[in-house]
């Protein structure tokens, strides 16, 4: 009898997708204050101060576990590194409207070790992306894992006010803390660290992951972080993560209070309006990573890839953030917001994949300094904006702002940049 050879979909793909998951649970749990604290502050009768406070503290504990996270997970494996994380900050978003009630002090505790939990997100799954994934898919693979950012973002903003304004803001955070706890169970079963460890890998996907690399020990330790420190090509990955969560914090954070407060939108239809811009990038970021693999493929240099696309991303988001304050008209606004994270999409291809480039057994570790560095903005910047907004009560100096430390970013990676494989 003849049978019929069907190819088994690669067990990356899972891995992939699976990690991907985590990305927008990560975001889902860290976007729903951004909408509750608008009742929260009706509530507890917090100033604009106090719910920058808020909003950032959350950032700290994010900034403690970056470099160990990506440390851990070289040494240890993402998977172990990633699942803790989750279920870390998964009970932790329960626990917020206990805190919150507690006062203020425990909040702040709270979302601190919330943060804590989350800071190794991405450090070990870099780390098991610069194993699980061939070179040639690795900028598609980052553009599916930040897709996640703003999908993850726009399930919360939308379903935030359904349930607030059902069961009030406290169910929000009980029912999205749940979430975490189905997912660990999954990524138990189908991931592992390395694909040599996996029982479904095939030893034609083992070839094709490898590729170059077959002959090396898939246990290489990262290179040392002061090595790491004093490389040029690793500072533009550093300084541009910084630029670009400049803005992305500030925009997850305020973007809600900016559309319901700054633009008149009523609160119920916050996350409807918010949710446009960011279906745009989560569009923008798998577009911007299958063009990196597909001009390189097509035998384009790999760090002009990179800085074309960076250009792309940063100069276009730079130009919508310059503008858009002065737009009053609520439709315009969106629209404009929505072009720039077009734009912004392509850094996808640019710096976000810039790490598995120079050190694919040491992404976690180089994702551990980036991410360190563009936490830093979750705090000041987010913060600063809500100082910008009790002093001077202008959404375009905060936005401007924004624009200024893009470009400088900008500047800085195109004289610095490079995707040479630097270690390993």
């Amino acid at each position: 009898m003849a049978t019929t050879n069907v190819r088994a979909r690669p067990v990356r793909y899972s891995v992939v997708l699976l990690a991907a998951i985590a990305v927008f649970i990560c975001y889902m749990d860290r976007v729903v204050i951004s909408v509750a604290i608008i009742p929260m502050a009706g509530d507890f009768g917090w100033s604009p101060e106090e719910q920058g406070r808020v909003l950032s503290s959350f950032f700290v504990g994010y900034l403690l576990t970056q470099v160990a996270g990506g440390w851990l997970a070289e040494r240890y494996g993402g998977k172990i590194v990633l699942g803790a994380g989750v279920l870390f900050w998964s009970a932790f978003t329960l626990l917020t409207p206990v805190a919150a009630a507690g006062g203020m002090l425990a909040l702040l505790v709270t979302r601190v070790l919330m943060g804590v939990g989350e800071g190794v997100t991405f450090p070990s799954i870099y780390a098991m992306f610069g194993r699980w994934i061939p070179a040639e898919e690795r900028s598609r693979g980052v553009g599916i894992l930040w897709s996640m950012i703003p999908l993850g973002s726009v399930f919360a903003l939308l379903a935030t006010p359904w349930i607030v304004g059902r069961w009030g803001w406290e169910m929000a955070f009980y029912a999205f803390g749940l979430i975490g706890f189905v997912w660990w169970a999954a990524w138990q079963r189908m991931a592992t660290a390395r694909p040599e460890l996996h029982p479904k890998i095939t030893p034609a996907e083992l070839a094709e992951i490898h590729g170059s690399d077959a002959d090396k020990a898939p246990d290489t330790p990262p290179p040392p972080l002061g090595l790491l420190l004093r490389t040029p090509a690793v500072w533009a990955i550093i300084v541009c993560h910084f630029c670009a969560n400049w803005g992305s914090y500030v925009l997850l954070a305020w973007m809600p209070t900016y559309i319901n407060q700054g633009l008149g939108v009523d609160f119920a239809a916050v996350g409807i309006f918010t949710m446009i811009p960011a279906l745009f990038s989560f569009l923008s970021l798998n577009l911007g990573g299958w063009l990196a693999d597909r001009m390189i493929r097509s035998g384009m240099q790999v760090t002009r890839v990179r800085k074309i696309l960076q250009a792309v991303g940063f100069g276009g988001s730079a130009l919508i953030l310059a503008v858009v304050g002065y737009v009053e008209s609520v439709p315009l606004a969106i629209a404009l917001m929505s072009l720039g994270n077009i734009f912004g999409g392509a850094t996808a291809g640019g710096f976000g994949v810039n790490h598995l480039d120079i050190a694919p057994r040491g992404a976690g570790v180089i994702m551990g300094l980036s991410n360190t560095a563009g936490t830093i903005p979750g705090i000041v910047g987010v913060y600063i904006s809500g100082l910008i907004l009790q002093t001077t009560g202008s959404w375009t100096l905060v936005f401007q702002t924004a624009a200024g430390v893009l470009l400088f970013g900008l500047l800085f990676y195109l004289a610095f940049a490079s995707s040479k494989k630097l270690f390993d």
